[in-house]
């Protein structure tokens, strides 16, 4: 069918309403994204006054022993977290997407929890438990049970592995859930026996979502600064590092902790290259879409996989239960006392009122900015294909490779002096933590773009509607379910952010996660216990709250 003379004409505005969302995004992340790394990369070659390009940053850094260590440790950690996460998800999205287990949907929805709890709690929790003074800890040493600690290499990367694994689960439930019954059967027709098939037809096509989840845990374990802040001890961390020498500089020109922070975005993005590079070499697509049936186990096989479904979930929960549980039981400085107690809440809100407006001001504002770019943007990238979205795609994408001292880092060096100050308020917190979130709106809205058919557009704009109005009258309604995803998991992510805050804050602008970190430092724990709680109550919130709108828009349009 050709179509209607007149129809080009009317639609054409349409295809200018994303040069102009493309331009917007285009400023934005060049002046707080691309020119604030572009900020720390120079510092990184540059003398002390800036005057001349040199290398000897690099030299000074790399020949100490120390330094080199922390890139060690932090690649080190990295590998044994990424690796034991795809270990202990891999099982457990396969028992989820072909096993028949009781109560899955529950499951899967638990299994999701640790996305929306800060890791930086997770890590508190455990020292709790099983630090020095830890009540696990004191309780095996009672039994005659030697017992170290939780500090170092182990704690890390257990605390990573139990809060990082949906990263590795979900993609990978979705992946097993789409391929193709008719290979499977075409394998097993030729002799193949079902283990063999799941190893050598059905894991090799879901490799590339198990890939992407091993690869966010990596990037995540190498830019994380609250859980090594925690547990990390006496090992040097490469994130921490930077931070350290960030704030231990007095020069104008950070050039020691420019370097490290280079040393951070050279890991990630080698690492991002890596990937790409194996997955453009390989084919992963398959023909028809015939789901498979679920596996059928004998009992003692079913038994034991329900168990360890259930038993990971739960797992990962235990730190979150602990907290809750030991916000109400009495500290007397840095030792807890196994009596009932509000005193811990109490002192929280008559010293932290602060800090909790503080946290949910930000992280609501950045959110609302997030989405403000972020949804025009995953549309953009979802209805236009030229090099400038390809571009713009990557561009967005980055934050997630960006360590959050990195980011904050660059915008210290850049908007510290000039003609545009931001340093020491709030407004380059919420610059910062809109940065580093925008790609879960911008992912969170592409896919569901993709779902819509624009034909739905086209026709409102050859009606006479203007591109705008459609777009917000129109798309946006139809993306609501991807927009509430999307600002939901930005605004949780961000009430418990600290790699950047740590950097940016000044004193009127602290945060339950500051509070918390400096309570760490000091004699604080039971403070520290209760803004735990309270963050996992304020993660919690939203989320209920997204579920219930979501639940009866669904039935508003039955």
């Amino acid at each position: 069918m050709r179509p209607l003379p007149g129809l080009n004409l009317q639609v054409a505005p349409l295809a200018r309403l994303p040069v102009a969302i493309g331009a917007i995004a285009f400023l934005f992340l060049g002046v707080f994204l691309v020119y604030p790394l572009w900020c720390v990369l120079s510092a990184s070659v540059l003398t002390a006054d800036g005057s001349a390009l040199t290398l000897q940053n690099y030299a000074k850094v790399l020949s100490r022993t120390y330094y080199r260590a922390s890139i060690l440790n932090s690649l080190t950690i990295g590998a044994l977290a990424s690796l034991s996460t795809t270990l202990i998800a891999l099982p457990l999205a396969i028992g989820i997407a072909r096993l028949e287990i009781r109560g899955k949907l529950v499951l899967i929805g638990l299994a999701a929890l640790p996305l929306i709890l800060p890791s930086f709690v997770g890590a508190y929790a455990l020292l709790l438990l099983f630090g020095r003074s830890g009540v696990i800890t004191q309780a095996l040493n009672a039994w005659g049970i030697p017992f170290g600690s939780i500090y170092g290499t182990p704690g890390i990367v257990f605390v990573y592995t139990m809060t990082l694994y949906p990263y590795v689960l979900l993609p990978t439930v979705a992946a097993l859930k789409a391929v193709d019954r008719s290979v499977e059967e075409a394998a097993e027709s030729l002799g193949s026996t079902p283990a063999r098939t799941f190893r050598t037809v059905t894991l090799p096509l879901v490799a590339p979502s198990v890939l992407s989840g091993t690869l966010l845990v990596l990037i995540e374990t190498l830019e994380n600064f609250g859980v090594p802040a925690v547990l990390a001890e006496d090992k040097t961390i490469l994130a921490v590092e930077a931070y350290k020498l960030f704030i231990g500089e007095t020069a104008t020109n950070p050039a020691a902790a420019a370097v490290l922070g280079s040393l951070l975005i050279a890991l990630t993005a080698l690492i991002l290259l890596i990937q790409r590079r194996y997955i453009a070499g390989r084919r992963f697509a398959t023909g028809a879409r015939r789901v498979p049936p679920p596996i059928k186990l004998t009992a003692p096989w079913h038994i034991l996989a329900t168990l360890y479904c259930w038993g990971v979930v739960l797992l990962a929960l235990v730190p979150f239960f602990a907290i809750l549980t030991l916000s109400f039981l009495e500290f007397r400085g840095p030792v807890l006392h196994r009596a009932f107690s509000l005193g811990n809440y109490a002192e929280l809100f008559s010293t932290a009122r602060g800090p909790l407006a503080n946290t949910l001001i930000l992280a609501s504002l950045a959110a609302g900015l997030a989405g403000l770019i972020g949804i025009p943007v995953g549309w953009v990238l979802a209805r236009t294909r030229s090099s400038l979205t390809s571009v713009l795609d990557v561009v967005s994408t980055l934050p997630f490779a960006i360590a959050g001292t990195v980011l904050a880092i660059g915008l210290v060096i850049a908007f510290n002096s000039g003609g545009l100050v931001l340093t020491g308020g709030w407004l380059i917190i919420v610059i910062a933590y809109t940065v580093r979130k925008l790609p879960f709106t911008v992912r969170a809205s592409s896919a569901i773009v993709h779902q819509l058919d624009p034909a739905l557009e086209e026709a409102s704009v050859s009606l006479g509607v203007p591109p705008l109005v459609t777009f917000l009258r129109l798309t946006v309604p139809l993306m609501l379910g991807g927009i509430v995803s999307g600002l939901v998991l930005t605004w949780v992510t961000l009430a418990s952010e600290l790699s950047s805050t740590v950097v940016l804050y000044s004193g009127p602008w602290r945060t339950l996660t500051v509070v918390m970190f400096q309570a760490l430092e000091g004699t604080g724990a039971g403070v520290a216990v209760a803004a735990a709680s309270l963050l996992i109550g304020i993660a919690l919130i939203p989320v209920l709250i997204a579920y219930r709108l979501l639940r009866a828009n669904e039935l508003s349009m039955l």
